[in-house]
């Protein structure tokens, strides 16, 4: 334990007693004058600024410079000696830039600093950024671009950082990502849902063209600008049966408003709903890295909630095969009864591609067919819906190059003939809409990714992608904790809390 003098420079108290009458004074002014309260809360607002600068600046004349005497000794055994020259650091906090003035060891004057007890003692974080300034700058920049979120603080703090120092700070911040997940405790049965379910889905980002991309352009060769690279999102979450009849879907589907409200009313809320999302590449530039990541998180997410396979594991998602050969590989079929359920939505889709080429440009017509068919899909009669737009296309005496679209379509509901079983899916309550990981595409790519402008690297890109899946799974806070917690038990190996404290008496 550390001992500062009972005395300290009392210059630094009298700027704080300064500041205080300043804000007293303001105050009292502003009563006399009438002045408006807008200017009176920013006049207090920059008073406190300059008051939390002077406080600072107190409290770190108080903490010393961190000397322990010639020499210390490790826990290691190794003997470190007092390098002769002071080694100062910068340290930004919300309330300005600081010099911290700290004595440091090592096992020589030319070799690397191995001991800094100062910044041992106050936790000081690896790059001069201090952590409540980058909390605030990370939930900031999970919004807004990074220009903008420096111009806020600059204006709301006074303080510059540059566009490039916020981007590198928003890697630095993904970093406990990875880990993150992996030590996040299972949620308690009693506040889970019946039915585990996995979704994912891919999103496209808009890319930043490399010095190379750019030449090949200039060539007439090369992407165009602003190519998209698909990322990955998946999302674990469970939920209640919700027990619904083809009729009632159907109805939604087509915008009936007594029944989506019916519908809306009685479905049960997602329980621990958990996204993540990667963008990823290997050397050869397949999205393998991706793939792994969000499949075996989901896996994990199973491992831990499935309880050991009581519950039935869905796997909802659209047509991609890709993502159906994913699930089978890294979810555990031997453990679970994985029911694959292609997204009714998705679906849907395809059907209303067949009813525009049966009847183009014949909207009554085409939406009372549409509904037929939807509704014999919804009832698990897709032969019968398949039969029925073959008899359509002969009735409607369909060509050659129309029917070949046509035989696609079928070929695709042949091809996910097993997961569109939904009268089935409806009767168990299984959800058939993968609605949570279509609104996670749009929250954690598309609202802040796809802005005007804006292009990514990977980097960045996947960071950015980390994050925000953290945030929609409405754990950021607790994020934050473990990723300033995990930085500092790497900084500063075997420190407790608030060890070393030192007793300082305040004299005036």
């Amino acid at each position: 334990m550390q001992t500062m003098p009972e005395s300290i420079p009392s210059l630094k108290i009298e700027a704080l007693n300064a500041g205080l009458h300043e804000m007293l004074e303001s105050i009292r002014s502003a009563v006399e004058t009438q002045q408006a309260v807008h200017l009176v809360e920013k006049s207090l607002w920059e008073c406190l600024l300059r008051m939390g600068h002077d406080a600072m600046t107190l409290f770190f004349t108080l903490s010393g410079d961190g000397d322990e005497g010639e020499t210390v000794l490790m826990a290691d055994g190794q003997k470190l000696k007092r390098l002769e020259q002071s080694h100062p650091r910068p340290y930004l906090s919300i309330f300005g830039e600081f010099q911290l003035t700290r004595r440091v060891y090592g096992s020589g004057e030319k070799r690397k600093i191995e001991y800094a007890p100062l910044d041992r003692r106050l936790q000081l974080p690896q790059e001069k950024f201090s952590y409540q300034l980058q909390e605030w700058d990370q939930t900031a920049i999970l919004e807004m671009p990074y220009q903008q979120v420096s111009g806020l603080l600059e204006r709301m703090l006074g303080l510059r950082q540059s566009v490039n120092s916020l981007e590198r700070s928003n890697r630095g911040c993904a970093e406990a990502v990875e880990g993150f997940w992996r030590d996040q405790p299972t949620p308690s049965p009693e506040e889970e849902g019946e039915l585990l379910v996995c979704t994912a889905d891919g999103k496209g980002v808009p890319m930043r063209q490399s010095k190379s991309a750019v030449e090949a352009k200039t060539k007439g060769k090369g992407p165009h600008p602003g190519e998209k690279k698909m990322g990955l999102i998946g999302a674990v979450y469970s939920v209640d049966p919700y027990y619904r009849t083809p009729e009632e879907i159907t109805d939604a589907l087509f915008h009936l408003e007594e029944a989506c409200a019916g519908i809306e009313e009685k479905r049960p809320s997602p329980c621990h709903k958990h996204v993540r999302a990667a963008l990823k590449r290997d050397p050869a530039d397949t999205t393998q890295p991706q793939v792994r990541e969000i499949f075996s998180w989901m896996a994990t997410e199973v491992e831990q909630r499935g309880q050991g396979g009581k519950k039935p594991l869905i796997l909802l998602m659209d047509g991609q095969e890709s993502q159906w050969n994913a699930g089978r590989e890294y979810l555990p079929e031997g453990e679970y009864e994985v029911i694959e359920i292609l997204d009714l939505i998705h679906a849907v889709s395809y059907v209303w591609k067949g009813v525009n080429l049966l009847y183009p440009n014949e909207g009554e017509r085409a939406v009372e067919y549409a509904r037929e068919q939807v509704l014999r899909l919804a009832s698990g009669q897709s032969q019968s819906m398949i039969q029925s737009f073959r008899s359509r296309a002969t009735r409607e005496r369909l060509t050659k190059n129309q029917k070949e679209p046509l035989e696609k379509i079928i070929g695709y509901f042949r091809n996910n003939e097993e997961r569109i079983r939904y009268n089935d899916y409806l009767t168990f309550g299984y959800p058939v809409a993968s609605g949570v990981i279509e609104g996670a595409c749009r929250t954690v790519i598309k609202d802040r990714m796809e802005r005007a402008g804006m292009r990514w690297v990977y980097g960045g890109a996947h960071a950015m992608m980390g994050l925000r899946s953290i945030h929609l799974s409405g754990l950021w806070d607790e994020y934050l904790a473990y990723r300033v917690n995990t930085e500092l038990l790497r900084l500063y190996p075997g420190r407790a809390a608030n060890d070393d404290v030192m007793e300082i008496t305040l004299c005036a």
